[in-house]
This record gives C-alpha cells, sequence and structure tokens, in this order.
C-alpha cells in the first residue's frame, strides 16, 4: 500500500476541515419515522416502514465511488446497482469508477460534500484510521441491527460469519463494511506435487525437509512479493500465533510494549529468515513486485508463494494450462503448539464506507444491505472469484479450484481462524513501518533481534503519539 501524501496528515486534515466547517460527528438514527444523516444534519429524510426499514430516500440520488482495481466495478454495476434501482425506481445513482480513491476525494472530504458510498481500497486508499479519529464515517450500527434482506426476522449482522462486523470496528462502533472474506495462507501447483509424490507439510521441520527435495529437482522452493514484505508478515504471523496462541496477535494490536519480541513472534521470524540462508527462495525474489514473484510461481519456477485466496484470479490469464492452484495452511512450528495445523488466517477485506457528511447516506446504508444479501453476495463471489461475509452465500455457486480448495481450508480450520487488527487501525505502523524491517530481514541484512527491535520501535512510535486515536480489543 503506498503512502498516502503529508497533506492527508491528521493535523493536516483537521485543519483543513474546521477550517471550511466540514467536520461533524458521525450518527446514528432510530429505525422508526423520519431518518437523517449523521451529524443532525437533515441532508435527506425518508420515511421508515417494514419494506424500507433503514428510512432510505426513494427519489434521491445515491453517488457511489467504486475502487477500480482487481475486482473491477462489474460486480456493482451488473448486480447491486440494479438490484437498488429495482426496489427504488425513481432514485438515480450517479457511478464512479476510480483507481485513486484518495486524489479523487480528499478534497471533497475536507469541503465537506463527499459522495454516499465509497469502496475506499487500493494504493490510494484513504486510511480508515485516519477518517474515523476524524469523524468523517458514519455509523454503521443502523445497517447490522437492520432486518436482512432476505428475512425480515434476522437482522443483518446474524446472516454474516464471524467477526465480520467486528473487522470495521474502531473503539466502540462499526465504521467499515469489509465485503470480501480473504483465507490467507501457502500456495502450491498440486499437479507438479502429484507428478514428484510431495505431500504438502504440517510441521515446519517437514518444510525444510521438502524444501531439499524440491531444491533437488531444479525448482526453487518458495518466491515471495519481495518489495512488498507485508506478504510475509502473513506467514510469520499466523504461525507465530499457532504456536504461542491468537493472545500473540492481540498484544501486537493492542501495541503491548514487547509483543514483537515473544519467543513465539520470534522463532516464527527465525524459520522464515532462515529460508534465505538455505538458499530455498529464488534468486531475484527480493527485488521482485507481486507481478514479477507470482508469475515466476505461475511459470513453475518456485514451488510455494504465500498470498490470500484473490490469487487466482490476480493470476487467472498468465497460469498455464494443467497447473491445478492449491491451498494450504502454514505448517507447525512445534507439535507442542497452541492451535491445530489447520488453523489459518481469514479476514473480511476491500473496505466500504458512508461518509459522515453524505448527502444520502441512508441510501448508502441500503446499498449496503443489499451487497449484503444472499442474491447480492453470491453476484459479487460469481463477478470476482471471492467468498464473501455472508453465510452461506457460496453455497451451489460452482467455484474455481484454487477458492474451492481455500473454502475447504477454512471449513477445516473450523474455530480456529486468525485476524489482526493494526493494518487497519495503524497504516503507517504496517507500511513503511514493520513492512520496511520484515523486507531486510527477508533480504537476510538485519537479525531477527534487529527485526524485533525494529518492530517494537513502530509500535512505541504510535503508543506515544498523543495525535493517534488507539484502539484495542
Amino acid at each position: 500500500m503506498t503512502k498516502i501524501s503529508s497533506e492527508w496528515s491528521r493535523r493536516n486534515f483537521l485543519r483543513g476541515a474546521l477550517a471550511t466547517g466540514a467536520l461533524v460527528l458521525p450518527g446514528s438514527t432510530v429505525l422508526a419515522g423520519c431518518a437523517t444523516s449523521g451529524g443532525g444534519q437533515e441532508q435527506t429524510e425518508g420515511e421508515a416502514t417494514d419494506d424500507n426499514p433503514l428510512g432510505v430516500p426513494t427519489d434521491s440520488t445515491l453517488e457511489i465511488y467504486i475502487f477500480n482495481g482487481g475486482f473491477g466495478d462489474a460486480y456493482a454495476t451488473d448486480v447491486h446497482q440494479p438490484m437498488f434501482k429495482k426496489k427504488y425506481p425513481n432514485a438515480k445513482i450517479d457511478h464512479n469508477a476510480e483507481v485513486d480513491i484518495a486524489g479523487a476525494l480528499q478534497s471533497r472530504f475536507v469541503a465537506g460534500n463527499p459522495p454516499d458510498f465509497v469502496n475506499d481500497s487500493g494504493d490510494g486508499q484513504i486510511p480508515l484510521g485516519q477518517l474515523v479519529s476524524d469523524k468523517q464515517l458514519y455509523d454503521l450500527t443502523d445497517l447490522y441491527d437492520a432486518p436482512s434482506w432476505d428475512d425480515p426476522n434476522v437482522k443483518v449482522r446474524d446472516t454474516l460469519v464471524p467477526g465480520a462486523v467486528e473487522s470495521g470496528v474502531f473503539g466502540d462502533a462499526p465504521y467499515v463494511m469489509h465485503m470480501a472474506l480473504t483465507v490467507y495462507g501457502l500456495w502450491y501447483n498440486k499437479t507438479l506435487f502429484d507428478e514428484h509424490g510431495w505431500t504438502t507439510p504440517t510441521t515446519w521441520d517437514e518444510m525444510t525437509a521438502l524444501c531439499g527435495e524440491i531444491k533437488k529437482a531444479g525448482i526453487a522452493p518458495w518466491t515471495y512479493q519481495g518489495v512488498h514484505a507485508r506478504y510475509m508478515n502473513w506467514p510469520l504471523l499466523t504461525m507465530a500465533a499457532k504456536l504461542g496462541g491468537p493472545e500473540v496477535l492481540t498484544a501486537i494490536d493492542n501495541l503491548e510494549p514487547g509483543a514483537w519480541g515473544h519467543e513465539a513472534v520470534k522463532e516464527s521470524a527465525n524459520a522464515l529468515a532462515g529460508l534465505q540462508k538455505s538458499g530455498f527462495i529464488l534468486d531475484g525474489t527480493v527485488g521482485m513486485d507481486h507481478i514479477q514473484a507470482q508469475g515466476a510461481w505461475s511459470e513453475g519456477k518456485a514451488a510455494f508463494v504465500p498470498c490470500g485466496s484473490w490469487l487466482e484470479s490476480e493470476q487467472a490469464d498468465v497460469t498455464p494450462e494443467g497447473f491445478e492452484i492449491a491451498f494450504m495452511p502454514e505448517p507447525l512450528l512445534s507439535q507442542d503448539s497452541a492451535m491445530s495445523a489447520e488453523t489459518v488466517r481469514a479476514q473480511a477485506g476491500e473496505p466500504y464506507i458512508v461518509p459522515a457528511q453524505a448527502k444520502n447516506p441512508r441510501g448508502g446504508l441500503e446499498y449496503m444491505r443489499i451487497m449484503l444479501s444472499q442474491e447480492g453476495a453470491r453476484g459479487f463471489t460469481e463477478k470476482v472469484s471471492s467468498l464473501t461475509v455472508v453465510k452461506g452465500a457460496a453455497d451451489g455457486v460452482e467455484l474455481p479450484r484454487g477458492l474451492t480448495s481455500a473454502q475447504q481450508g477454512l471449513q477445516a480450520a473450523g474455530d480456529d481462524v486468525l485476524t489482526w487488527m493494526y493494518p487497519t487501525w495503524y497504516k503507517d505502523m504496517e507500511n513503511p513501518g514493520i513492512n520496511s524491517h520484515t523486507g531486510e530481514l527477508m533480504a537476510g541484512r538485519i537479525s531477527v533481534d534487529e527485526w524485533v527491535a525494529g518492530c517494537e520501535a513502530e509500535a512505541k512510535k504510535v503508543r506515544e503519539d498523543d495525535s493517534i486515536t488507539k484502539y484495542t480489543r
């Protein structure tokens, strides 16, 4: 994720907002009578009824911005917006697809004239924690407490997988709706493994032994997205939590002193750094971006690559025939690990927001309610080849092999599912922060102890900065 320019710092954002009188508090309203937008500004009004529980103004414009990146915007134009128009035929949808969300919208947030619904994603993402701390986002509690699109007797929140609502909570309220459910782990070519008789490892000892066999076959055991070192943070923290328990991750999220120096974290860092020392990483990986590293993996130059379950879709145009992409959880560092070998990280992602100063915020909430319906979620999966946070929405959908493999991995994990929040809460701590230190570690330029010291310094920087709002879980 590219760092947003310094103009978008909290102090400058706040100064600009105060100068224009644009800064207001987000609020939520009761689901009865007239519904008004956050901050007490009656920018839109609608009558809340059984058929319209969020009080959507039925003849107003809904201005939408969709990040035009890996998912494109067809899921919006072909699935969700037709559903909205069918229910509210007199409403107008102003659809915009944008690559650089911050470039297109940061001045509008400051001026107090944001759109009604934003897919705040991509390298030009406006930092979510920044928006929350500057009171720029609408409280989504009404959305999650509203009757679901499919069953008026079931609340929206009760149709979602565990952790979906919590993934967008800052403090004591949800401000971000995450739609995609990403399963993280290691990916390999099952066809290649079957040809060589290789078995996927469940322990790190088995992994290193297999890496030796793979190297003898003339294939690099691992590659990773070198210049985007966060990809290696994912297996590092997952394996650490498997070894030491999920409280390892909670301590990191809560900025506890010494959290990055936990023995489980250090052991995981040692294991991954050892791949480079053992010659198990594809030559040149350190300088590769995600396209180059994943491309080399697709070409069969490396056996394993860490990534989220979007990988199959991202590689679709370059994956050769006969390449059967498959998912596996990261191996256990010890047989005495606190969690099961099947444990995976699965996280709700792809953020959607309703600005506090939107002219039609109730329309924005309703658009989210549509997205979180069975039809809306199924359409999303079919269009972008991603699982969603809506329970059962992918049932009966013919998924690609890789995504099916990830779904099976998630089902096998049961309740042993991990997540962490610091990249969402503290963007700069993650990037360039932690990522830069992990990049140096994986390149062999610093030791594990130096990596720990660097990560601890990044956490301390946030912990001691009074201008940054802190969150805990």
